[in-house]
């Protein structure tokens, strides 16, 4: 006898407003549902259920025709800054098929501003007849910044944009991303497990844990005071940056448990030091706690 397939939820029941203008981060661990839920805030996943809502319009339920228009004004940058390119096309080629796809400007405009996003992030003219295997890690990056950047989109979503990276060029594509964000008036979901990195750009910062999101706030507040017990662990791990710090590591015990088999109630219970019995039957729902910020724990409720 075959068995019935079970279903697996990458991520499950969440819901966060994206503010105009702003960085929401989004950290976790590996296997949380992180880039799940950057590509499927663009549809580049499909959601099984709920709404994806773009200035009050849920674009989960619109036409392929239809959200072709929309990704003009959503854009992503992607983790991988070699893979995410054609090799088989030049820079040139690649900075102006999103305008030719979307049937913008002519061919001497595109040119144009070509050129102009180029020098914006840091790269010149005579690049643009290169190809994506003639330029470093850094480079290809800023090329992928520069190409979503060039339609002026509303938001971008930025899948672990500088993780692959050198530290030594992290840096300069984080304050690359912040200058382009004043420029252009840019709204970021930016994707990271580097706390120190998301630290440094975000607004606010959402924690998610085995698909779910159990805290949200503003960055300060995560940093400061932090109120999930996972949020704490997480912090904690972040390398000292002197000397003289003392910080104590809380270490989480146990696993990351199957996707495919969550425990029950709140899913962090088997590795929580403060855990309850009503932790193990009860899944415990996002609450505001106050303006600025929002737990899923059975300890605020």
């Amino acid at each position: 006898m075959f068995k019935p397939k079970k279903m697996i939820k990458a991520v499950d029941d969440i819901s966060f407003p994206v503010y105009r203008g702003e960085t929401l981060g989004i950290v976790g661990e590996s296997g949380c549902g992180k880039s799940t839920t950057g590509r499927s805030i663009l549809r580049l996943h499909e959601n099984t259920s709920g709404q994806i809502l773009f200035d009050g319009k849920d674009i989960s339920t619109v036409s392929s025709s239809e959200m072709r228009q929309l990704r003009r004004k959503m854009q992503m940058i992607f983790q991988d800054p070699y893979a995410s390119l054609n090799p088989k096309k030049s820079i040139r080629e690649i900075l102006t098929e999103p305008l030719r796809v979307h049937g913008l400007d002519t061919p001497k405009e595109r040119e144009h501003k070509a050129i102009e996003i180029m020098e914006i992030v840091g790269l010149s003219e005579y690049h643009l007849d290169r190809y994506p295997h003639e330029f470093s890690g850094g480079q290809r990056q800023r090329i992928g910044i520069a190409r979503a950047v060039i339609l002026r989109p509303d938001i971008i979503v930025a899948d672990e944009p500088v993780s692959a990276l050198d530290v030594s060029i992290q840096s300069q594509v984080i304050n690359l991303l912040l200058q382009l964000q004043k420029e252009f008036h840019l709204t970021y979901v930016f994707i990271s497990h580097d706390l120190g990195v998301v630290q440094h750009i975000s607004d606010r910062v959402g924690v998610m844990y085995l698909g779910k999101l159990v805290e949200i706030a503003d960055a300060q507040h995560i940093f400061t005071n932090p109120m999930h017990p996972y949020t704490k662990a997480l912090l904690s791990a972040v390398p000292i940056t002197h000397p003289d710090e003392k910080k104590e590591r809380i270490i989480i015990k146990g696993d990351l448990p199957s996707p495919a088999n969550p425990p029950s109630g709140c899913t962090f219970h088997p590795r929580c030091a403060n855990a309850m019995e009503i932790c193990k039957t009860q899944a415990p729902t996002l609450q505001i706690i106050d303006e600025t910020q929002s737990v899923a724990c059975h300890l605020f409720q």
